[in-house]
């Protein structure tokens, strides 16, 4: 056998670090399962008192979907006296100051806030805009909503019931769902994506090593830990990944109840779907860094992990298909050779049926979603919206680093709505 190459080196890095990510993700699936399972037939209880929520929602320019969004808030499953809800208009420009001060008029019996900032108070994302309402919010436990959501009628009171119980959980996440899912081919994907690479890993991270972390909408946390971390950070535009790591700090769990759902609407064009993704990547890539430097400072397991797996992400993994990719590319076209022996035709075709039986074991979960159309979109998934991801996250890395270059203030995305 002729000696390896630095060719040869990259290879071999590149096959091990997108296999150990996809045996991490067959793990977790598979956990996940074991967990949805566990807990498909557990029935919602009634608390002999029920503790006061406030729900906040950030409403940036939403006038295309925040009035459904309240009124399915108001008309939630939970004790009226026991629950308020504050909006925080945060400086929009279009129609949503008035159609939820009609909204206001015609529920005057509900305990529902509007606050209207400005251009000096608000508009400098949703962070600063939770703060806000925050400060003004009276609840034992604060619920966070995004503008576009209609949680199901007993969302709130699976969150509230289990955290209420369990001393150890900081926060409880429910699960969002694709509200717009058969729109077009994207954002078929993306409910796909969804309930296979965000709620399954979810369930099975909880299921493994009893830690979460908070999406950006449909979850709760308890008053007390808010106050203790003062509020979210307004530099983070990841803040639900950045105060998951927090809340880990203190010790608390962060548990996921996947009976608790809301339907949310996703990008609808590519546009505007790189534009939310790319917020994302740019965003745990911040909270990354600011974490991986003490990661071991306190010992707490549950950040370790997660620096980790986002390490594993965004650098070991894409790294590892950029080599690749290249390699591949190269030997079309020129003389490179791999010296490395073994078959890897058959390693690629094993990793692409592991995940298709991946996705098709999360599916299985879902009622509805077993279906034909489906069973035939994962196999192309793979060649298609999987491949996306890689150009969102090198353009995310690429942001970060212009804005600390550059020294420019992070701006926080809205998603548009349709």
């Amino acid at each position: 056998m002729k000696s390896l190459t630095f060719v040869d080196y990259l290879f071999i890095y590149s096959l091990v670090s997108i296999w150990m990510l996809l045996l991490m993700n067959i793990v977790l699936s598979l956990s996940g399962y074991r967990y949805y399972r566990k807990i498909i037939d557990e029935n919602l209880e009634d608390l002999k008192e029920y503790p006061m929520v406030s729900i906040l929602v950030p409403a940036h320019n939403e006038e295309k979907v925040i009035g459904r969004t309240v009124k399915s808030l108001l008309l939630l499953n939970y004790p009226k006296d026991k629950m308020e809800l504050i909006v925080i208009n945060d400086n929009s420009s279009d129609n949503t100051r008035e159609l939820l001060k009609k909204i206001k008029e015609d529920y005057g019996e509900y305990n529902f806030t509007v606050i209207n900032t400005d251009k000096k108070t608000g508009g400098k994302g949703k962070s600063n805009a939770l703060n806000i309402g925050f400060a003004i919010s009276k609840g034992e436990y604060i619920a966070v909503y995004d503008a576009d959501n209609t949680p199901e009628r007993n969302a709130l009171r699976y969150l509230v019931n289990t955290i209420h119980k369990d001393g150890s959980l900081g926060a409880v996440i429910g699960k969002f769902r694709t509200r717009n899912k058969d729109r077009n081919l994207l954002t078929k994907f993306i409910n796909i994506e969804t309930l296979s690479f965000q709620w399954m890993a979810q369930a099975g991270r909880w299921q493994l090593l009893n830690l979460c972390t908070i999406p950006g909408t449909n979850f709760i946390v308890r008053r007390s830990i808010i106050e203790e971390l003062s509020g979210w950070d307004i530099k983070a535009i990841a803040e639900d990944t950045e105060i998951s790591f927090r809340i880990y700090k203190m010790g608390y769990k962060i548990k996921f109840m996947p009976k608790a759902v809301t339907w949310e609407q996703e990008p609808e064009t590519l546009k505007v779907w790189f534009k939310q993704r790319t917020r994302w990547a740019k965003g745990n890539i911040y909270v990354l860094l600011k974490y991986i430097r003490g990661i071991f400072k306190n010992n707490v397991k549950s950040v370790i992990f997660d620096v980790f797996y986002f390490f594993t992400v965004y650098f070991l993994f894409l790294s590892s298909v950029i080599i690749s990719d290249s390699i591949f590319l190269l030997s079309l076209f020129t003389k490179i050779e791999i010296h490395v022996t073994g078959n890897f035709l058959v390693l690629w075709i094993l990793a692409y049926i592991l995940f298709i039986l991946e996705v098709f074991l999360t599916l299985s979960m879902e009622k509805g979603e077993s279906n034909l159309k489906n069973l035939i979109l994962v196999p192309l998934m793979y060649f298609t919206y999987c491949q996306l991801w890689m150009v969102v996250a090198i353009k995310g890395i690429i942001q970060y680093l212009k804005d600390i270059i550059f020294k420019r203030e992070v701006k926080w995305y809205k998603t548009e709505r349709f």
